[in-house]
């Protein structure tokens, strides 16, 4: 099967068609009835959209609405570079992925990011959904070669991300030495600081940064996972802000694309694995461990790696799920838990103790909350037991897996809602891509939806914080409403 990209691309065009078809139906007198369907099904997301947007002041700590041109396949936090008191400044990765009348970019923002307990409530439930937000401005832009798929940023270092468009190669771009360009119809390409070859196809959405060590992992089309180590071509010493100079080493691009292309700096890969039988979807490092990986595909399998063993599965989860897989993440508070995001609609969680049973996959628990496939999943920097997921129903659902089986779930659970699950983000009005949970600021996560299906273009980037009063322990937070209680029964009687 293709990838994510040309899922979407082809959904694009069936979508362009019947629209075309309906309209022409619709002029010749016959499409009233689709008209009268088409509007109850926006009618039901406005109204849905309009509860939630009614209860922000409740349920979130703060929240931003950035409305976007062209739609974003991936948004990650970048480095924090300056912390204030009442906020902190950091940047922001993002894709535009355009139509062609303007290339395709990978764009560098600035973000305040309010500070915990600061934001007023009616401020933060007063936003126009088609403005963009005061908190997000763009500082940098790269004019990218293809569609920016994904970016991952370096742990060592973030001023370096990789990024994957409709190729085989993996792109390494030094953020800070990139000169600012300007997106015009016809503009030459930004040239990547390093470029990573080894796969035989498309490599457009696995992509990982190694936590241990700089290295890059990605897989393709062509089945493989390719890793790669840039250890050598990184300098110890990184750029500063604004004093130029690229902290890739031996590097002759960045001068605006005037270099012939074979100029480039490329390296080939460390190690080639094989092992999956149809397109790999995502891949992702052991926290701890520069040696072992694990991968998912549309092959439904799930699959651990250890470089020091050789080119083959270490072990192999068939049926993992019961369709593709789009999505895996690695616990980086206890390595030996594992989730997966299928086009089944649900999160599982693997224990690698204990991978399968009869010859198949045997996850610890599934989480089956989407009501369409799940293109993301993450889990929390902030609890070890704390996950969010994203997909194409429209809802980032966050999760605790030692909330399921307990009688009695705090937060926003209600009788019907799925064990684990006790926060769900409902601002999307259409499928979300991407998330990314910000590890400088507790609870706080940037997340991403294409909206062409709703209004046909752009996209809603929203940067949001739950309540702490959904989250913490029960009894703190019953300790501090009994508090404020007190302060307004005296309030109340001196008055």
């Amino acid at each position: 099967m293709d990838s994510q990209v040309g899922k979407k691309r082809e959904r694009r065009e069936k979508q362009k068609k019947t629209k075309a078809k309906e309209e022409k139906t619709e002029a010749g007198g016959g499409g009233g009835a689709k008209m009268k369907e088409r509007g109850k099904a926006s009618a039901q997301v406005d109204e849905k959209y309009s509860q939630w947007k009614s209860l922000v002041p409740v349920l979130y700590d703060w929240l931003a609405n950035h409305n976007l041109v062209w739609p974003s396949l991936s948004c990650r936090w970048g480095p924090q570079l300056e912390q204030a008191t009442y906020k902190n400044r950091q940047r922001l990765y993002l894709s535009e992925q355009t139509d062609g009348s303007v290339p395709n970019t990978l764009v560098i923002a600035n973000c305040e990011v309010v500070k915990p307990r600061v934001a007023a409530a009616e401020h933060i439930s007063q936003f126009n959904e088609e403005a963009r937000s005061p908190f997000v401005k763009k500082y940098k832009t790269i004019i990218h070669p293809g569609e920016v798929n994904r970016i991952r940023e370096l742990p060592q270092n973030k001023k370096i991300v990789a990024t994957h468009t409709d190729c085989p190669e993996v792109l390494i771009w030094d953020i800070e030495a990139q000169p600012n360009r300007h997106a015009v119809y016809g503009a030459t390409e930004s040239r990547p600081d390093l470029i990573l070859t080894g796969h035989q196809d498309n490599a457009e959405f696995a992509l990982a940064m190694c936590p241990a060590e700089p290295l890059v992992l990605s897989g393709g089309k062509d089945k493989l996972v390719v890793l790669w180590s840039i250890q050598d071509h990184i300098s110890t010493l990184a750029t500063e802000p604004g004093t130029g100079g690229s902290i890739i080493k031996n590097n002759s691009m960045g001068s605006g694309g005037n270099d012939k292309a074979a100029d480039n700096l490329s390296i080939g890969p460390r190690g080639i694995y094989q092992g999956h039988e149809d397109t790999v979807e995502d891949v992702q490092f052991c926290p701890s461990s520069a040696q072992e990986f694990c991968s998912v595909g549309d092959d439904s399998c799930l699959i651990l790696w250890d470089a020091r063993v050789g080119s083959s599965p270490a072990v192999k989860v068939e049926k993992a799920h019961n369709a593709d897989l789009h999505c895996v993440d690695w616990n980086p508070h206890d390595e030996n838990l594992i989730i997966t995001g299928s086009a089944d609609n649900s999160v599982r969680m693997f224990d690698r103790r204990n991978l399968t049973s009869g010859g198949v996959g045997s996850p610890v628990y599934k989480f089956e909350g989407h009501k369409a496939a799940v293109l993301c999943a993450q889990w929390s920097p902030d609890k070890s037991s704390v996950f969010g997921s994203a997909a194409e129903d429209g809802l980032l659902n966050i999760w605790d897996y030692e909330k399921v089986g307990k009688k009695k779930e705090r937060g926003t659970r209600t009788q019907n809602s799925p064990p684990g699950l006790f926060f769900q983000h409902a601002g999307h009005r259409d499928k979300v891509v991407d998330f990314h949970w910000n590890a400088s600021d507790p609870w706080t996560v940037v997340s991403v939806s294409d909206d062409c299906d709703t209004t046909g273009g752009g996209g809603t980037l929203q940067i949001w914080r739950m309540s702490d009063l959904i989250y913490r322990a029960e009894d703190e937070v019953l300790a501090e409403l009994e508090n404020f209680k007190s302060h307004v029964v005296t309030c109340t009687s001196k008055s």
